[in-house]
């Protein structure tokens, strides 16, 4: 018998599989973190004269947030650059009237752990026992079809909404990294990235430095998006769900397509507007596959609770293990590097590597190599001309590449 075909997304039938693979136990228990040092370079942003936000900041809001305003969009004051322990390039943003620069940098440190805790649990092979059906239902329906693959991804996207909502801890009374880790956890914020978001919004806004919602302190310690931030959320995903619709009805009705080949036909356009989104029944909202709960034999599983829950109990262990500190040293630049091997440490799922390769490809560049681990990409670049026209591409994607770790970021020592 043939593998079986899955023809449309299948949502709720990815989640209940996903539930499934976690049930068991997502993550296996790990020995305390050796304590580490890690130093970071932190860069003030230049916004344009008499505004917040710096002009690719407003020229992302202006092309793809509609219908939001400027004045609700909080924008980072600094970007902050380190290598982490594993020696991998990141890149960063805080506000100076946040939850600050080492927010970032332990996030990033609970995201390594779990990923290693998450190799250690025996999800991948469970993964790979999965029935032919199920895999096809992944494949139809997520960016990452590999389940370990998706795991990974809801994990570092669990920190890049933590840190992202740093930009606004002065909204909130935590005090403090753990404080404010808790704070948001217990206030269900993580909950509701999942289910008020969409997927390219927080991803493409956390990479740009900006968060486009406020919190408003309850009298219980807890906080939640204001009026106006559930308001603004709603419009944006309803715009960007009415554009994907709009893209498919015109590409099947006025073209004769169906919907493979008009998913080929118009990949780029539905690739900013969320492909997933453009395949829904009409009826159909959609929110994280991982913010359902599931019963699996007689247990009610939740993945997001899990992930979000064990992430601020690494956050808060970690906190006390990592020390984070400035590099107040002028990061000097590369002068000797690969004309073709750069690193994008903004990189974080499948959809970000078919982005960067796509953009690479249509400026006529082959690329060899986009390793998503360890975030670098191999290309075939002739010049340190056609390199500047590459990095200044890339940003203008709301991605932050850089030449190496050594030249660029300070480097994380163990001790």
């Amino acid at each position: 018998m043939g593998t079986p075909t899955v023809q449309h997304h299948d949502r709720r039938a990815a989640s209940r599989i996903l539930a499934r693979l976690a049930a068991p136990g997502l993550f296996a228990a790990t020995d305390p973190p050796p304590p580490v040092r890690i130093s970071f370079h932190a860069t003030a942003l230049r916004p344009e004269p008499g505004a917040t936000s710096t002009q690719s900041q407003r020229m992302y809001l202006e092309r793809f947030m509609r219908p939001c305003r400027p004045d609700q969009v909080t924008s980072a004051t600094h970007r902050l650059t380190w290598t982490d322990s594993a020696g991998i390039p990141n890149t960063g943003y805080f506000h100076t009237a946040g939850a600050g620069p080492e927010l970032a940098v332990i996030a990033r440190e609970t995201v390594l752990a779990l990923w290693h805790s998450l190799a250690a649990s025996g999800l991948s092979e469970r993964a790979e026992a999965l029935p032919a059906h199920d895999h096809a239902v992944l494949a139809a329906t997520t960016t990452d079809h590999d389940p370990h693959e998706i795991f990974r991804v809801g994990i570092e996207a669990t920190g890049r909404a933590l840190v992202q909502h740093g930009l606004i801890a002065a909204d909130t009374p935590y005090r403090g990294v753990v404080e404010f880790a808790r704070g948001i956890h217990d206030s269900g914020i993580f909950t509701a990235v999942a289910t008020r978001w969409f997927w390219e919004l927080q991803a493409s806004t956390f990479r740009r430095g900006m968060i486009p919602v406020r919190l408003a302190a309850q009298p219980d310690g807890s906080v939640r998006y204001t009026a106006d931030s559930l308001a603004v959320l709603r419009a944006m995903k309803d715009a960007t769900i009415a554009d994907a619709r709009a893209v498919m009805l015109r590409a099947r009705t006025e073209e004769g397509l169906d919907t493979a080949a008009a998913v080929a036909k118009y990949h780029d356009d539905l690739d900013l507007i969320s492909r997933q989104y453009a395949l829904l029944p009409a009826d159909v909202h959609p929110t994280c596959l991982a913010a359902t709960q599931h019963d699996v034999d007689g247990a009610g599983v939740h993945v997001l609770a899990t992930v979000a829950e064990r992430f601020v109990e690494t956050f808060a262990v970690l906190a006390n293990s990592v020390t984070v500190v400035e590099d107040l040293s002028e990061a000097q630049p590369g002068t000797e590097h690969d004309d073709g091997v750069f690193y994008v440490p903004d990189m974080s799922c499948r959809h970000c590597v078919r982005t960067i390769t796509a953009l690479l490809e249509s400026m006529e560049i082959p690329v060899v190599e986009v390793d998503l681990e360890s975030k670098r990409v191999i290309a075939r670049i002739r010049s340190p001309r056609n390199r500047f026209r590459v990095f200044e591409a890339l940003r203008d994607g709301g991605y932050n590449p850089v030449d190496d770790v050594p030249a660029q970021v300070p480097g994380a020592s163990v001790g």
